[in-house]
């Protein structure tokens, strides 16, 4: 059973093809890079896969499920969550008040408008082991507003793997994190879950990731393991610079 599977799959805005028959396979526990200059599609492919946005032709199959039709608010509940290039978060609320918010809205108390969020234990409980998996526990009830940009981040990732996800997308995840800050995320994801990253910092990604996948005006370029993708002409030309 392979986790993630994109076949021929295309996205257009106007006459403008971002996605151009993109075809990919993600093996279960797979750590997948996705690189490729400023435009390539690579945030426009995530949106795909999560449902944001919907493709022009072509499928996408989770753990051998065809979701490709699949409202995005569902495809949370079938084991995939993200992160984001831009945070989103509530700046006004705590660390953990935020992380306990992302469990809610995979519970059946979101649909009651009297539920009274501080006194649901299971819900703050698992809030709580997920910003101890980030190394944030310590931080669980200062203001999101008051921590730095580098824990903001942390937070979000934290609110991802609090839903306990099969398949993790992660969009520049460690913008702005200290060398110990990386680790420490890297840590926290566990072996089993599948992770699909953007990621711009090469010496970070590369080490991160089995497999590399190359973007370039929507298209796949280059595919294989890190040692064969570096060395590839094509690679070195239109992301390394050389």
């Amino acid at each position: 059973m392979t986790a993630l599977v994109l076949d021929d799959l295309e996205k257009s805005f106007g006459g403008l093809r971002v996605t151009a028959a993109v075809s990919l396979a993600v093996e279960p526990g797979e750590r997948r890079l996705i690189i490729g200059p400023n435009g390539a599609g690579k945030t426009t492919l995530f949106n795909l896969i999560t449902g944001e946005l919907r493709p022009d032709r072509g499928s996408i199959r989770l753990f051998d499920r065809e979701i490709t039709r699949i409202p995005s608010r569902r495809r949370a509940h079938l084991g995939l969550a993200r992160t984001y290039q831009i945070i989103t978060l509530f700046a006004g609320e705590t660390l953990l008040r935020n992380v306990t918010l992302s469990l809610l809205g995979r519970s059946r108390l979101r649909w009651n408008p009297f539920v009274r969020l501080g006194r649901q234990e299971a819900l703050i409980a698992g809030a709580r082991a997920a910003l101890e998996r980030v190394g944030l526990g310590h931080l669980a009830d200062r203001p999101l507003g008051q921590t730095a940009y580098g824990e903001r981040r942390r937070v979000e990732i934290a609110m991802a793997l609090a839903q306990n996800p099969r398949i993790l997308l992660l969009d520049e995840p460690f913008a702005g994190l200290s060398i110990a800050e990386r680790r420490d995320v890297q840590d926290a994801i566990p072996r089993d879950v599948t992770v699909v990253m953007i990621e711009h910092d090469m010496d970070v990604a590369l080490d991160f990731a089995e497999q590399i996948t190359v973007l370039h005006f929507g298209k796949v370029l280059v595919e294989g393991t890190r040692a064969a993708v570096v060395a590839d002409p094509q690679t070195k030309e239109i992301y390394l610079g050389e």
